[in-house]
This record gives structure tokens, C-alpha cells and sequence, in this order.
């Protein structure tokens, strides 16, 4: 039984998603010490977060970095703000989705059971390990490494580099990341998915990585063929 971490405020909608949940076969835990989220969650060991943004004492983004310096856990925040400001922080923080309140239960469904399923998928590949040029990706650690330096992913970086990497030279699809990222385009947009690249690009630019991540105008994105020489 795969465990969720409920971290809202708002008692009637945390019982309602709880129970929600619980019904498709999920344990679930609702966290009301909210001086003290990344403790709690650092407990109780989850396989996924859902988060509020506005919360008592620190807001969501403040959380999540704690979280992250820890655990790649999948995150999903709630907020009933629907502004881009709040796309680009949550996606920037790390966090793996976003949904704005008032929440759709099926949607957050599909979205959950996506997540859980691409993030765990890896338990059952091989290694994991992918190389390309001096650059190696260990996507069982949530990990790129070159010449000895590490940059730590969140999941939804590590499954973008996967794709990458798995076909060097060629062209993915910004359809096809969607796709394969959150399954279902009816859910994320391209805004999402040009955060969540640029969020990436700045992080790994410190293995110089950034360069080798091509943008196809009109296409979508390569990793360029040059890394393998």
C-alpha cells in the first residue's frame, strides 16, 4: 500500500481528499504540526506529498525546500491561487505538479496514480544508469554526475533526462515529454513544461550540462550530439 502525506491547513478539504484517497486503496496521513512539516514528513515516510502552499507559520515553498535537501519525494502542490507567479515558484522549488483549488478529486486521482507510477517505475529497470559524453545520469538515485561532481534531480527532472539521454542526437518531442511525463496533456500545459526545463537547465549548468540540452524550435528538445563524441 503506497503511502500519502496530506499537508493542508484546511481540516475539510485534508479529510475529504483523505478519504477520498483511502477509497482507491492509499494510506493516508494528514500532518497538523505545521511548525514542523519536514520533520513530520521526514517521519512518516511517504511515497508522495500533497501540499498547500499557504500554511500556518511557513508557506509550502519554504517546506519544500527542507524536503529537498532530504528526499526527492514526489511533491504535488494545492493552491487556490491559479497565477503563473505560483506555477513558476512551485515548479522552480522542485515540486513535480501543481493543481489549483477548489480541488477536482478525479483529477488529483489521475494525477497521483501518474506520478507514483513514473516515479517508481524505475525499482524495476536494470541499473538505471544511462552515460552519455562525461555526463552520467542514475536515475534510480534521482542523480547526474560528471567528472566527479553530483547534481541532485527531483523525479520529474530525472524522467526528462531519461529521455534525453536514451536517444542522444534525436529530437523529443515537447508532446511526447507531456505525454510521457504527466500522461495526460489535459492536465499540464506547455507554460509547465518550459518552467520546469528552464528550472532544469539552471540547476545542471554547474556540470555544464545546460549546454548540451538543445532547444528545437518548433519540435521540442535534443541532447546534443556532440556530448558523445
Amino acid at each position: 500500500m503506497q503511502k500519502i502525506v496530506i499537508v493542508e491547513d484546511d481540516q475539510v478539504i485534508a479529510q475529504t481528499i483523505g478519504q477520498y484517497l483511502a477509497q482507491w486503496g492509499f494510506e493516508t496521513a494528514t500532518i497538523s504540526d505545521f511548525a514542523h512539516v519536514d520533520t513530520a514528513v521526514a517521519t512518516a515516510k511517504p511515497n508522495l506529498v500533497l501540499m498547500d502552499i499557504k500554511l500556518p507559520f511557513f508557506n509550502g515553498f519554504h517546506w519544500l525546500q527542507s524536503i529537498r535537501r532530504v528526499s526527492a519525494v514526489p511533491v504535488i502542490f494545492l493552491t487556490s491561487a491559479s497565477d503563473d507567479t505560483n506555477l513558476v515558484m512551485a515548479m522552480n522549488m522542485g515540486a513535480d505538479d501543481f493543481l489549483t483549488k477548489p480541488i477536482e478529486l478525479p483529477v488529483l486521482l489521475a494525477k497521483i496514480q501518474g506520478l507514483l507510477r513514473r516515479t517508481y517505475e524505475y525499482q524495476t529497470s536494470q541499473d538505471g544508469v544511462y552515460t552519455s559524453g562525461p555526463f552520467t545520469l542514475q536515475s534510480l538515485d534521482n542523480r547526474v554526475t560528471s567528472d566527479g561532481t553530483a547534481i541532485d534531480l527531483s523525479p520529474t527532472e530525472t524522467r526528462i533526462l531519461r529521455l534525453l539521454f536514451a536517444s542522444p542526437g534525436q529530437v523529443v518531442s515537447r508532446e511526447d515529454i507531456i505525454t510521457r511525463l504527466w500522461e495526460n496533456d489535459a492536465f499540464v500545459d506547455q507554460n509547465t513544461l518550459a518552467v520546469t526545463m528552464t528550472r532544469l537547465r539552471q540547476k545542471v549548468s554547474g556540470i555544464g550540462l545546460d549546454k548540451a540540452i538543445q532547444t528545437v524550435r518548433g519540435q521540442g528538445f535534443r541532447l546534443g550530439a556532440d556530448v558523445d563524441a
